[in-house]
């Protein structure tokens, strides 16, 4: 049987409550040589103090959540933009002693539920609304420490981290602009819903009115943010909308399904139609031709959303406003000059106003073997 607390205060002739503090670190109430003696006895019997009773005896689960909205009850799905941010979370609490745990949420009333029942000193919320945030009371949640990632709410419960989504689809939307096209579509799920998205659109619009140009409110392709719905603006795009020569997706996941829907009906890419991501997830650089995406630094917006929590949990002062980190556009092989079309004259020859070229940019090559005009059709990853 393993020893107890008790056995080691025995042995160490002390008290429970000794042996106690110097586990959980107040060692200054206990002499360096009672304290060294304890370590001792601990460490020859391989003592493992339990979870649990350190909880209650620290009153801090060290305990983080991370709750991510379920498809439905039994699945939840993971994006490549949710599975980076659970990686450089988990590494950033780890560094502080911290664990992660992570709950798939499947309605918004299980957000309390889950922060009462599992005694956590904080919670990450990812995904969610901003009604859905906005619902939360302090009744209900406590006093948890929360920080909603990539969220447009106002609750002041929740701190916000997000990056600039606006300038984002702003410098995708530009870049396309500056290669001469002009009719671009926009694909993303419905702005009421999400901040982000909205952002986004707003930015993708900025632009066209920075060149002094309109927009076409029939290129908007509103759907959800997954391959398959990708697939199916690629081909409603070259069935329907032939006269369209690019698209700027809110998602690098949507944008690989564009991608593989516009092959599926004969269309190449970039060479019929450029294509921009968001995010740079590592997926981005897998298909053929590499996307071009706004990539946002997964690792400083999870490292600073730890941040923020431990900073709560220590009693310091609240920021006034939510943070946003800078983005830049990665130009890699999915976005080409237009192609000028029978008895026209190429975009930007015309007098048409042209974009500025200020903004964050890194050009990268396309892969080995892919043309810069045209490529074999995209091809996801093996899962």
């Amino acid at each position: 049987m393993p020893p107890t607390l008790k056995d080691i205060a025995a042995e160490a002739g002390v008290s429970a409550a000794t042996v106690s503090n110097v586990i959980n670190g107040n060692r200054s109430r206990v002499s360096p040589g009672t304290r060294d003696r304890i370590l001792r006895i601990v460490e020859r019997h391989g003592y493992v103090p339990s979870a649990p009773a350190r909880s209650l005896a620290a009153r801090s689960s060290r305990i983080i959540g991370l709750l991510i909205p379920a498809a439905d009850k039994d699945s939840l799905t993971l994006s490549p933009h949710t599975a980076g941010v659970i990686g450089t979370l988990e590494r950033a609490l780890r560094a502080h002693d911290y664990h992660l745990m992570i709950r798939g949420i499947a309605r918004p009333s299980e957000v309390a539920e889950a922060l009462r029942t599992w005694n956590l000193d904080g919670a990450v919320l990812l995904g969610f609304h901003d009604a859905e945030i906005n619902r939360l009371r302090r009744r209900s949640v406590g006093d948890v420490a929360l920080v909603a990632m990539d969220s447009y709410a106002d609750n002041p419960l929740a701190l916000r981290v997000r990056s600039d989504d606006r300038a984002g689809a702003r410098l995708a939307t530009r870049h396309l602009l500056d290669l001469g096209h002009r009719r671009i579509a926009f694909a993303g799920p419905e702005c009421p819903a999400t901040g982000v998205v909205r952002e986004r659109f707003e930015g993708f619009l900025q632009a066209f009115a920075d060149a002094g140009l309109t927009w076409e409110e029939s290129l908007r392709f509103t759907v959800d943010t997954s391959l398959a719905a990708g697939r199916e603006v690629g081909r409603r795009i070259a069935a329907g909308t032939p006269d369209v020569t690019a698209v700027v997706a809110t998602a690098d996941t949507l944008a690989i399904g564009v991608m593989e829907g516009l092959a599926a009906e004969g269309k190449t890419v970039p060479g019929d139609v450029s294509i921009v991501g968001y995010d740079d997830a590592d997926v981005a650089s897998l298909v053929t031709p590499k996307l071009t995406t706004v990539a946002q630094d997964l690792h400083a917006k999870s490292a600073l959303a730890v941040r923020l929590l431990l900073d709560r949990l220590a009693g310091a002062p609240r920021p006034d406003q939510a943070t946003a980190l800078d983005v830049h556009l990665i130009e890699r092989g999915t976005t080409a000059p237009t192609a000028p079309r029978r008895g026209s004259t190429a975009p930007g020859s015309t007098g048409q106003p042209q974009c500025s070229r200020s903004g964050s940019r890194t050009r990268r090559p396309p892969g080995p073997g892919t043309s810069p005009r045209t490529g074999p059709p995209a091809t996801p990853p093996e899962t």
